[in-house]
């Protein structure tokens, strides 16, 4: 670590105002007891304090909201467009921003990602829902300067066997996954929760895309990889918050940006499996406590 070394009457660095004998230091030296044993661990910037993580619940309880609204209302022969204004409404109503909306030139409030777009699907009149399609809403949210994310998979209409049997694979991914968050563990062993489960039941996972942590700012440290292996990449303590979204494809694990999107902000953003099939993805932020893990937005 490079963070400054404290005493053990100083100020913990947290800015709790308890002295840090009293407060970080015992786990500050488990975590360099890690570091010196070549493990890669976390910066104090990633830990997040009690009062932090309370902000990012209540961004949280938006973000569930809204997407509880979307799934009440999604349907056949809507557009993503309206989703979008669902979307924007709710979480302006509730108190929130979207956290999507002028992100680095993202020109709407969600993404909306249908059958083969894998992520960052934008919103359009002219993207209609059909019967058969999956879609992937993925809303974030801003609260009092704090930032949750999630995203859920829905069916429309009478959908095929495959696709419903890789969305619930996808989604037993994450389930798989948060198992694995506990304190002292690795995101390695969540990377391999994630694939095992993947490729055991003839998928692949996406590469290049993963978690992320968030919080303070919509996407921080850590990246979260999906092909890993247990025991390695970063060491997991009390405070991290991160996401838990693994892309799911039912071809290749291959991905490339839609060139051929009708605006160059599609382009720009929207990312489609390399072969033409579906993909699939749930997203959750969860945080590492200090026996296991908390789920703040589903």
């Amino acid at each position: 670590m490079s963070e400054k070394k404290l005493g053990r009457n100083d100020p913990c660095w947290c800015g709790s105002q308890k002295k840090y004998k009293h407060c970080h230091m015992e786990m500050d030296e488990q975590i360099d007891r890690f570091r010196r044993e070549g493990h890669t661990v976390p910066t104090r910037q990633m830990i997040k304090t009690p009062e932090q993580i309370e902000g990012i619940r209540q961004s949280s309880r938006i973000n569930i909201a809204v997407l509880d609204l979307v799934a009440q209302k999604i349907h056949e022969g809507m557009t993503t467009e309206e989703i979008d204004k669902i979307v924007y409404e709710e979480t302006t109503r509730l108190g929130g921003i979207p956290a999507p909306l002028n992100y680095e030139g993202f020109p709407k409030s969600v993404c909306t990602s249908v059958n083969n777009q894998v992520c960052h699907g934008i919103p359009s009149e002219k993207v209609v829902l059909r019967s058969g399609d999956i879609i992937n809403v993925d809303v974030s949210t801003i609260c009092n300067g704090y930032f949750s994310d999630s995203s859920r998979m829905f069916c429309i209409g009478e959908v095929s066997e495959e696709a419903k049997q890789l969305v619930q694979v996808s989604k037993e991914c994450v389930e798989l996954g948060l198992k694995e968050v506990k304190p002292w563990g690795f995101l390695g062993d969540i990377a391999q929760a994630v694939s095992d489960h993947a490729h055991k039941n003839g998928y692949t996972v996406v590469r290049e895309i993963g978690g992320h942590g968030v919080g303070l700012a919509f996407h921080e440290d850590p990246w979260v990889g999906y092909v890993g292996r247990r025991g390695t990449d970063m060491l997991l303590v009390p405070g991290m918050v991160f996401t838990i979204e693994p892309m799911i494809n039912q071809g290749s694990y291959h991905v490339k940006l839609d060139t051929h999107a009708d605006t160059a902000a599609g382009q720009d953003w929207i990312v489609i499996t390399s072969d033409g099939k579906l993909s699939s993805q749930w997203e959750i932020t969860v945080a590492v406590t200090e026996d296991g893990a908390e789920v703040l937005t589903y």
